[in-house]
């Protein structure tokens, strides 16, 4: 290969132009012949040959042309075509130093190139070219089974581009599945394992196609067969993550087009849900933050394995889950008419929730809210139990005025959820739990307020008067909240003098 990018381009252009006059020559038996007798020279001709048996690493590949040669040659003599264009898939200035048959950290390699020299500025074309070579033998190889595993072997020796090896798997897949014939079984098979190496390939490294690369897999996986999906799903670990095993594979596995496109009997359905409630389970394990719901939903037609998800889940809530995954999980199980652990892992949540005085309008509230309607309708004990968390994890004055308020508008566990009888009174606000959560409300108004006052502007006057009165409701639900609040408004009328007209204004209103 020549120095310098112009000298790099011109090698391939004149090559292409050289095979685009020989492509406009008629072949007939006289020209067979030289084909072969050159094909066969050209061979066994040694390092001085681009087909010999050992080149130079830095000599410049013969794709093109060997894909030329293997096209003319087909018809003639496919053993002799064959063996050109696999001699000519080999790619030496990609290869490692490590002996060439060690292809157990392809994606490696590639990395490395760019500070190789010589530096091979057509990289990129000649890559493509080869890709090229490779799936016209693979087209060439339809429906011969031992033509197809040699193909595969050189493709897996010689492509180190997971991008290129994906698009042999696509083309594999495409000419397996015409529609005019049924799918050859031998080629899809290559279009799996090539998927397979890909994955492999991918697994571990960025790659912005991945997710289109493990949806067609199962496509890929699905039509070679139930077995290959069972497959790709016992051995989940070495080719996908697990939020990719959890959210695509074993979902796309388990749904109805699935089942439909694979004629499944019961028995071989309950196989394949097994193997994909095994996989959720252990990617819950692995990663719940992202695999918990994925592995619930999964297991949901099997008691025993559900009840290991909600363990899990259990176990994980203290060990880094956020409060928007518990909720979200805990919805879920509502939902699924499980109220009561809905409630558990709603507490759960709770613990790990902080929301500041100013923290008004945070996405979390409705979960807030949700949590404690979920409370007050399973019944009194579970409101007691949930409100000191509520106080704990809750500084915001509105919200804790609105459960307040929801709380008594009606009686605990009036849902009458497992046919709970209940008596029908309303909760009392002097007795707890209601009283610690209205001493909180209030509290937090009073917090808020001086909070509010350090750097009011006046044109937060008018709201802030507004604030004081939703404060004032709240005090009077209180036995002495009268006092309570005409004692704070004194208070604030002392402490903050220096602001007279607001002062004015909270005379004016409140006396």
């Amino acid at each position: 290969m020549p120095d310098g990018l112009y000298a790099q381009e011109k090698v391939c252009r004149n090559e292409e132009q050289l095979i685009s006059k020989l492509q406009e020559i008629e072949l007939d038996d006289t020209l067979v012949k030289i084909f072969r007798k050159q094909a066969v020279f050209l061979l066994e001709a040694g390092p001085y040959s681009g087909l010999g048996e050992i080149i130079h690493r830095e000599s410049v590949p013969m794709h093109t042309f060997a894909k030329y040669l293997f096209t003319s040659l087909l018809p003639h003599d496919a053993e002799l075509a064959y063996k050109t264009a696999l001699r000519a898939m080999r790619l030496l200035v990609l290869e490692s130093t490590a002996p060439s048959g060690d292809m157990s950290r392809p994606h490696h390699i590639a990395s490395v190139v760019p500070n190789r020299y010589p530096r091979w500025f057509t990289l990129s074309h000649i890559e493509s070219q080869q890709c090229e070579l490779a799936s016209t033998m693979l087209t060439a190889a339809k429906g011969d089974v031992r033509r197809l595993e040699t193909v595969l072997e050189s493709i897996q020796k010689n492509i180190h581009s997971s991008s290129h090896i994906f698009k042999l798997a696509q083309d594999a897949f495409k000419i397996a599945t015409l529609m005019d014939s049924l799918p050859d079984i031998t080629l899809l098979k290559v279009s799996l394992e090539l998927g397979l190496q890909v994955m492999r390939m991918t697994l571990s490294t960025l790659n912005w196609r991945r997710r289109e690369m493990v949806r067609w897999l199962v496509t890929c996986a699905t039509e070679v067969g139930v077995y290959a999906l069972d497959s790709i799903m016992q051995n989940w670990f070495t080719l996908f993550t697990p939020t990719e095993a959890t959210s695509i594979v074993a979902t796309t596995v388990m749904s109805n087009s699935t089942i439909v496109r694979l004629h499944l009997d019961c028995h071989q359905q309950e196989k394949l849900a097994s193997s994909a409630r095994t996989l959720a389970l252990q990617c819950a394990m692995k990663d719940p933050q992202n695999c918990a719901l994925s592995a619930l939903t999964l297991c949901e037609k099997d008691h025993i394995a559900f009840e290991t998800a909600y363990q899990i889940v259990l176990d994980a809530a203290t060990k880094g889950m956020s409060y928007t995954q518990l909720f979200t999980i805990a919805r879920y199980m509502e939902h699924r008419g499980y109220p009561m652990r809905a409630y558990k892992l709603a507490t759960l949540a709770m613990n790990h929730l902080n929301l500041s005085y100013n923290q008004d309008t945070h996405p979390a509230i409705n979960d807030v809210l949700w949590a404690c309607a979920l409370s007050h309708s399973l019944g009194k004990n579970e409101l007691a139990a949930i409100i000191p968390l509520v106080v704990k994890s809750v500084k915001c004055a509105t919200v804790l005025s609105d459960i307040l308020r929801r709380c008594t508008l009606t009686t605990p566990g009036m849902v009458g959820l497992h046919g709970r009888r209940n008596s029908g009174k309303l909760m009392s606000l002097d007795k707890a739990p209601l009283r610690q959560l209205l001493d909180a409300t209030i509290g937090a108004y009073i917090n808020t307020t001086h909070s509010r006052l350090t750097h009011i502007s006046p044109r937060h006057y008018s709201e802030f008067i507004e604030f004081l009165s939703k404060a004032r409701e709240t005090f009077l639900m209180a036995h002495d909240g009268h006092i309570q609040f005409t004692q704070f408004i004194d208070n604030l009328k002392q402490i903050y003098k220096g602001k007279k007209k607001l002062m004015m204004l909270v005379r004016e209103r409140f006396g």
